[in-house]
């Protein structure tokens, strides 16, 4: 199990940070976006290189390195989004009595540019990494993107608990397209699927040697991570007041009005 402590440890702390600054520039002034966006953009940048330096390497330092260069990565999207940069062509809230496939069309039209982009630098790094020995980058880009869709999906089918103070106020139209209600067979299916490949991976990496074991272990960490995160869907206890510290200037807001009354 020490093989994984160090990798998980790595994963945790660099996710928690980077989202925590993720959260911090957000809730800058907005003249600030366009300089911040920029900067993610030369950050991203650099990251795309060393992504591609890393690849031909084997050595657990390039996994930890190609790691981090996808975590950037998946900062600039996040951002991008965040700041409404990259969402999509449809940013009022829910209709009332919106359902079915009509409720569905509308919410993707809400973040499509942001998935499609995410999907495109799934694709780029992919590539960008073909028949390498080193494939921490692909493989935790690809985990992230496929992670926050099963929660979105999640989110958008019901959940019990929401926690939307992290959402800038600019996108809180996007709060009229969630639900909450009991969990649906689809999450437990999630949570499950995500726990096998939890074990596959741990296992993986338990039974693999140097940088590919590093490879594994990072990707173990980020599928527990992803785990506790639907986690915090079924349980009564905001996964925001992780990051308190980073929600400068932004005090504590009461939920917008979120129903299953738009489809039930």
């Amino acid at each position: 199990m020490s093989a994984l402590a160090l990798p998980l440890l790595f994963a945790t702390v660099l996710w928690f940070v980077a989202t925590g600054f993720v959260l911090w520039l957000d809730r800058l002034p907005s003249r600030t976006w366009p300089a911040s966006i920029v900067g993610a953009t030369v950050a991203s940048g650099f990251a795309m290189g060393g992504i591609i330096t890393s690849a031909p390497m084997t050595g657990s330092a390039a996994a930890y390195a190609a790691f981090a260069c996808a975590l950037v990565l998946w900062g600039w999207h996040e951002l991008s989004f965040l700041m409404g940069f990259v969402t999509g062509p449809n940013c009022a809230p829910c209709p009332p009595g919106a359902a079915g496939w009509r409720r569905f069309r509308l919410a993707a039209a809400t973040l499509i540019h942001h998935e499609v982009a995410m999907f495109l630098t799934v694709l780029v790094i992919g590539g960008a990494t073909w028949g390498q020995p080193n494939q921490t980058a692909t493989l935790t880009f690809t985990l992230l993107f496929v992670m926050r869709l099963s929660a979105k999906f999640n989110i958008f089918a019901g959940v019990p608990h929401l926690s939307t103070e992290m959402m800038p106020d600019h996108m809180r139209y996007l709060a009229s397209y969630f639900r909450i209600r009991p969990p649906r067979l689809f999450f437990a299916g999630s949570v499950m699927a995500i726990a096998a490949l939890a074990a596959w991976l741990g296992n993986a990496a338990l039974q693999a040697q140097d940088g590919i074991a590093t490879c594994y272990a990072l990707a173990f960490a980020l599928v527990v991570l992803a785990f506790i995160e639907h986690g915090f869907l079924v349980v009564p206890w905001q996964d925001s007041s992780l990051f308190r510290w980073a929600l400068r200037d932004a005090q504590r807001r009461v939920r917008p009005a979120i129903s299953d009354s738009n489809g039930g």
